[in-house]
């Protein structure tokens, strides 16, 4: 049963990774394309002021739950779903688009990062293409120009899996941009994932994980950034307790 945000449109269609991956091998098998966007609280508090965002959000054919209090808020309402972060996603899919022979593109991040991150994954997943890594200058558009000319560089491989590492909103925008101007292409929004792969941000230990401390983590090693999201999160997690409870039934 898909989980509907409250005060959103948003909905959770996939509740496992088994179903996504499931999906996204067909797709690329077809070459259909789409589009995968990975859920948290602090993507509601931007789809709440940003209607750029809410727009980009609407073309993702596939959202998943990234995030603890995403999941929780799915089993307050009784309709439960399983974690599945985008930076957890990374050697799966491009498992897929390996096993289907399709190319990979990496987008977004540094060059560093992306050159890292295709050394790690190509000595990890044998059979895999890396078609192309692309690194976009400080202040891309993601709708703009420079992003269209980009979007017919991947929409001219074909059939191909495009892991975007712009966070958000950027990558769900460009991703949502790349499903009419390369339709061919699977977008797949994974925020650090790249950077973590590549060594170039370092992923909070798996204890912190296993027990749903990654927030405190990434709040102590960067208080001045983290510390405003993750009120801003707190803020509207009543509400969406709220709305979760009165979907029980």
């Amino acid at each position: 049963m898909n989980f509907v945000f409250g005060n959103t449109d948003i909905v959770i269609t996939h509740p496992d990774a088994v179903l996504v991956l499931a999906d996204v091998a067909g797709r690329l098998q077809r070459g259909t394309g789409f589009a995968l966007a990975t859920i948290n609280l602090d993507h509601l508090v931007k789809l709440r002021t940003n209607a750029g965002f809410r727009t980009a959000y609407a073309a993702q054919e596939m959202v998943v739950a990234d995030g603890n209090p995403i999941v929780w808020l799915s089993r307050l309402a009784r309709r439960p779903v399983s974690l599945v972060p985008g930076s957890d996603l990374v050697l799966p899919l491009v498992r897929v688009a390996a096993d289907l022979g399709r190319p990979v593109v990496l987008f977004g991040s540094s060059d560093a990062a992306l050159a890292g991150a295709a050394a790690a994954l190509t000595a990890e997943v044998p059979g895999l293409i890396i078609a192309q890594t692309i690194a976009p200058a400080y202040g891309f558009d993601p709708t703009g120009p420079v992003a269209k000319t980009m979007l017919a560089q991947i929409a001219a491989i074909g059939s191909c899996l495009c892991l975007v590492a712009l966070g958000a909103p950027k990558q769900e925008q460009f991703a949502a941009l790349g499903r009419s101007l390369a339709p061919q292409t699977g977008f797949a929004s994974i925020g650090a994932g790249l950077d973590f792969l590549s060594g170039h941000q370092q992923r909070a230990p798996d204890w912190t994980r296993r027990f749903a401390l990654e927030w405190f983590w990434r709040a102590a090693r960067s208080p001045k950034r983290m510390v405003p999201r993750y009120l801003g999160c707190a803020a509207i997690l009543p509400g969406q307790a709220w709305q979760a409870w009165r979907l029980r039934g």
